[in-house]
């Protein structure tokens, strides 16, 4: 319950600060200057995270120490917090404590390498070690900017409670400590001093030993401390201004939610809103403690707050998405009218510690969905939990999925509102679909390839940008241009504006190429991964012969899929380059076509061994292999997976093995391709170590393909794929190869930048609230918004440098609903005349053209 915090001259203010916000000088500026702003009026008690990356490094410490390799992680966090300290202008006297933390950590790590394995209570004392390193460090810092603060361990300030049968990673991996009123005891350790410094995440067992507060544990803890100490107030700093109306890197033109009440943004925050945990709500909501949400890189900006909410009216908040869901059906007759059988299903959860998110039941089967599983999906637990529940009934796993969820206050109440956006999940599989009983949100299990699109889909529907909100704040494309980003060089396009300009005459739409930009990005490629022998350009990105030289001429091989894109490689470039010839489902007589033009062949099964013997007989082919799952920004760029037209599951290779020895034909490839739009390196690594334990089925193996898919960024906010850590990651598995050579066949990395489409506007006009800008071309020209919901940038190339002034939606002319280039974009005021210009179109773009409603697409042109 609430409670009174007397008449106190100097309140406690309590202010969290997570990994990323601690990592840099800049942001240890902010933190003294925060604590300098309140110390005349309050006491102060920051509470910090470990620095950004250092708790992977911690487990991987661990990783490293039982597999009795060298501490490289361990090399790591010194040489980072070093860095920090360095930059900051430490002496090295001041680095004792660190190093003293440091050299206690290596002890436990020993301990690890003689017993090969990390209990949880040791687990727990390594990884305390982050939050431990950086108020050590921190104290350092704050004192080097005239703010000396009172270090505190804050496992003397918080005790968990364990119940009878915890498992023993819940009780030191992620304990529980209830709200609880003791002001004394921070005054206590505080000794009077008026700001004091204290660790997330940690706390101390009855018998005192270490634990931590699991995910999202840095903010429980502060939200504990404030509760402990009567704060007036608890104050997070992350690096976003708040809660938005969805996550903002999908969805730009979300909207930062000034005011929510507790019970709401535990909801949001529960149903995929990263930026607080809901776990952190409860104590604060306990305490009558408001909380506000601020940005580090914009101290002085828009804030969202939690508190106490008279408002009961029915709203729909935001639209919120987790991903790596996973999905469980038991499915029996025995559950008709049986008593007792939920109870038998729920208790293997229980004894095995896996916790349950959303429930669906029937007559005859129960669906739940699971956030995440200890040890994962391919973990001693989760194979006991099939195997207990398959005692049951018949167990049918979905994974990934992701839940999508509508949040807001009394839902049942506005379901004739929600109609239209329902049309968002039209021909989408929605796998369950669960409404809180508290009447705080709406969720739906999908595919998690399907959840982008639908997230923006249905933001668009539920909270349009145009139209008064009165408790909203502005977007995130707003609030961003007042944070500082990464600089990066200005887009080929700004430096040739005026030439651009002049090749738009009339109404007629241009696809535009920059070869410069293709070069240099297939050089960098070369470059910068060298691991990759034999790199091969996937021309169905974008066929244009003038591509096709320029990417050859980089010593790139060229990837077709169709005895059409074979012909047009070869014409364009005559015999020299590389061909790789990769079908699916194409008739017989394109395999002939490609072997008489010299390329060479995939093949996606032994079924067309046994049709046409004679074709592939003492032929030189390879072999396209599905490992199991498609990765990719949509379901519909997904090209691996059991639901997937492509290529011989990874456990039936030896079938084709068998195959082609009975046939005469010679493999000496493998291929594999995952899917689209991939910024995360280290799927091609698991890709090429899949293959790479297929060596043994194909003795005169020289080659694996690891396919293609490397993403670009696209919205506001996204970082570029790391070459780097691509390259890092290949090279062992280069070397192991030996004389195998490693192929990488990428496409839309190489030329989608060095694209973009011209369209001039037509008409402009304004429906009620809503402003729409027409343009010469619509989906004909460029039809990745309507099938992906894909997200390309667009500015008014004609006032490029004019400040934004309103949002409009961006139409073609074509006769569909779904003619939409992009919705609620910012753009400064746009007349008829004017020329916008659409961000990365050089890829499946004119590929992907038409002549829907008889109207010519875009024509391409070039500048060398």
């Amino acid at each position: 319950m609430p409670y009174d915090r007397g008449d106190v001259a100097r309140p406690w203010r309590v202010l969290k600060f997570g990994g990323t916000s601690s990592a840099s000088t800049a942001g240890w500026d902010v933190i003294a200057a925060r604590v300098q702003a309140l110390l005349p009026t309050h006491r102060v008690l920051v509470v910090v995270s470990a620095l950004a990356g250092v708790s992977n490094r911690l487990e991987q410490a661990m990783e490293e120490a039982a597999a009795d390799r060298p501490l490289d992680s361990m090399a790591w966090i010194d040489e980072t917090h070093r860095r920090l300290g360095t930059q900051a202008g430490l002496a090295a006297a001041e680095f004792e404590p660190h190093e003293m933390l440091l050299e206690e950590t290596r002890r436990l790590l020993d301990g690890v390498r003689l017993t090969g394995e990390a209990p949880p209570s040791l687990q727990a004392r390594v990884l305390a070690v982050g939050e431990l390193a950086t108020t050590h460090l921190g104290a350092a810092l704050l004192a080097r900017r005239g703010v000396p603060v009172r270090v505190l361990d804050a496992r003397d300030l918080l005790t968990s409670e364990s119940q009878p049968g915890d498992a023993l990673e819940t009780r030191y991996l992620a304990a529980r400590v209830a709200p609880a009123r003791a002001p004394e005891r921070l005054e206590r350790l505080a000794e009077g001093g008026d700001a004091a410094l204290t660790q997330g995440c940690i706390a101390r067992t009855r018998h005192g030993e270490t634990c931590l507060l699991g995910r999202g544990g840095s903010d429980t803890s502060a939200a504990l401390l404030a509760a402990l100490a009567g704060a007036d107030e608890l104050e997070i700093w992350t690096d976003v201004h708040g809660l938005f109306t969805a996550d903002p890197r999908q969805v730009p033109t979300a909207r930062l939610i000034r005011s929510i009440g507790y019970r709401e943004a535990e909801e949001l925050a529960a149903m995929g809103a990263k930026v607080l945990h809901p776990r952190c709500l409860a104590p604060v909501a306990w305490a009558g403690i408001p909380l506000t949400l601020r940005c580090t890189q914009d101290p002085a900006g828009e804030t969202t707050r939690v508190g106490a909410s008279a408002e009961e009216d029915p709203a729909v908040t935001a639209v919120a998405c987790r991903n790596g869901v996973l999905l469980l059906t038991i499915s029996t007759l025995a559950m008709w009218e049986a008593p007792g059988f939920l109870a038998r299903v729920f208790a293997p959860f229980g004894e095995l510690g896996i916790s349950v998110d959303l429930v669906a039941t029937s007559g005859s089967a129960v669906s739940l969905s699971l956030d995440g599983v200890p040890g994962g999906v391919g973990g001693e637990r989760f194979e006991a939990l099939l195997a207990r529940l398959g005692a049951l009934g018949a167990v049918k796993v979905i994974h990934p999925c992701a839940v999508i969820s509508i949040v807001g206050r009394r839902i049942r109440t506005v379901l004739h509102d929600l109609g239209p956006a329902f049309l968002a999940f039209e021909d989408r599989p929605v796998h369950l679909l669960s409404q809180s009983s508290e009447d705080l949100n709406l969720s739906f299990v999908v595919d998690e390839g399907e959840a982008p699109a639908l997230l923006a889909r249905l933001h668009d529907q539920l909270l349009p940008v145009q139209g008064g909100q009165e408790r909203l704040g502005p977007t995130w494309e707003m609030l961003r241009g007042r944070v500082p980003e990464r600089p990066r060089a200005a887009p080929w396009w700004r430096r040739r504006r005026r030439e651009l300009l002049e090749l738009v005459a009339g109404d007629e739409a241009r696809y535009v190429y920059d070869l410069a930009s293709v070069a240099e990005r297939a050089a960098a490629l070369r470059r910068e991964l060298p691991a990759v022998r034999e790199p091969y350009y996937a021309m169905k990105a974008n066929p244009h012969p003038a591509i096709l030289r320029t990417v050859a001429a980089q010593g790139f091989g060229i990837e077709c899929v169709s005895a059409a894109e074979v012909r047009e490689a070869r014409r364009a470039l005559g015999d020299g380059p590389r061909l790789l010839f990769t079908p699916n489902f194409c008739p017989l007589d394109e395999y002939r076509i490609a072997l008489e033009r010299g390329a060479e062949i995939t093949l996606d099964g032994p079924h067309l061994l046994a049709q046409a013997p004679e074709l592939f007989r003492g032929v030189e082919l390879a072999l396209r292999v599905d490992p199991g799952r498609g990765i990719g920004h949509h379901e519909k760029v997904k090209t691996a997976g059991a639901q997937t037209k492509f290529g011989q599951p990874l456990d039936e290779v030896d079938r084709f093995a068998e195959a082609a020895g009975r046939h005469a034909a010679r493999v000496v490839g493998l291929h594999a391709h995952l899917g689209s739009g991939i910024l995360e390196p280290s799927i091609w690594l698991e890709t090429g170590r899949a293959l790479a334990g297929l060596r043994g089925y194909f003795p005169e193996l020289r080659w694996i393909d690891l396919g293609g898919g490397l993403g670009v960024p696209e919205r506001p906010g996204q970082e570029p794929i790391d070459l780097a850590a691509l390259q890092a990651g290949l090279a062992p598995l280069a070397e192991l190869l030996g004389g195998i050579a490693l192929r990488l066949e990428p496409g839309r990395y190489l030329v989608s930048e060095a694209g973009v489409l011209l369209c001039p506007v037509t008409q402009v006009r304004r429906k009620g609230e809503v402003l729409f800008v027409g343009v010469a071309t619509g989906m004909n020209s460029l039809v990745r918004p309507a099938l992906y919901g894909a997200w390309h940038g667009i500015h008014n190339l004609t006032r490029l440098d004019e400040d934004p002034a309103e949002y409009a939606h961006v139409v073609g002319p074509i006769c569909e609903s779904a003619d939409v280039l992009g919705r609620d974009r910012r753009l400064p005021p746009t007349f008829p005349g004017d020329v916008l210009l659409i961000e990365n179109a050089g890829a499946y773009g004119a590929a992907m053209a038409s002549r829907y409603n008889l109207r010519e697409p875009a024509q391409e042109v070039v500048l060398e």
